[in-house]
């Protein structure tokens, strides 16, 4: 689906990542885990060209480099930004809306959609979105997204700030999703979670790609057990 070629990317005279190759198959999660600074956030960024990188990326057959942000949704890239950013100030109902702004004539059975995905959200349709629980708002970010239909659907650490009784709840989604034909970029520090429900993983350290393999594999790599699952 999602094909990444020798990216760069570069804040200024900082170089947030080096040169990384990796690939989305469609149908399949895959994660991308490392610790903080080790340029996760900076790569879904420039999948969608919101910074500047050098490189190719190659999604659904053409290359994106000449492509807008908003263009690019449009084509079926979607991204749960880190820390949700909800529109606080506007209802919940209307952040949903705000995610149909491409698919405005599906609205209605979207938004009913994504109320019989979490139904805590259905329960407050009508309040304001900086009243919700981390919890809610992190389902909010993850509806607003799907609203636009995504054919790859990009998260970055939805487990963030969350109790863990409502992570396990998100991830839970998460491989609903999946199961119901959305590819998914996982990008988590939470390493067991994120190898546990993907299907493949890359290991991003410092701006480069260290490792990679399938994910359940990956759990028993000694290395991944001493650096990110605390053995």
């Amino acid at each position: 689906m999602i094909s990444v070629r020798n990216l760069h990317v570069y804040y200024g005279l900082i170089q947030a990542v080096k040169g990384i190759n990796f690939s989305v198959e469609e149908g399949h999660i895959v994660s991308l885990i490392g610790s903080n600074g080790a340029g996760k956030t900076s790569t879904l960024n420039a999948l969608l060209n919101r910074v500047k990188r050098t490189g190719e990326i190659n999604f659904l057959g053409y290359d994106t480099k000449r492509h807008k942000t908003h263009t690019l949704v449009k084509q079926g890239l979607s991204l749960v930004p880190e820390g949700r950013r909800v529109f606080i100030n506007l209802s919940v109902e209307e952040n949903l809306k705000i995610g149909a702004f491409n698919n405005n004539e599906n609205y209605e059975h979207l938004r009913d959609e994504m109320y019989k995905l979490f139904p805590r959200l259905a329960d407050k349709r009508n309040a304001l979105a900086g009243t919700l629980s981390g919890g809610e708002a992190q389902m909010l970010a993850i509806s607003r997204a799907l609203m636009s239909e995504p054919k790859l659907l990009m998260l970055d650490e939805p487990s963030l700030g969350l109790a863990p009784k409502i992570v396990g709840e998100v991830f839970d989604i998460l491989v609903r999703l999946k199961e119901e034909g959305i590819t998914i970029l996982l990008v988590e520090q939470n390493a067991f979670l994120a190898l546990k429900i993907s299907d493949y993983t890359y290991v991003l350290e410092n701006g480069i790609i260290t490792l990679e393999g399938v994910s359940s594999k990956m759990l028993g790599n000694e290395e991944i057990k001493k650096k990110y699952l605390g053995a």
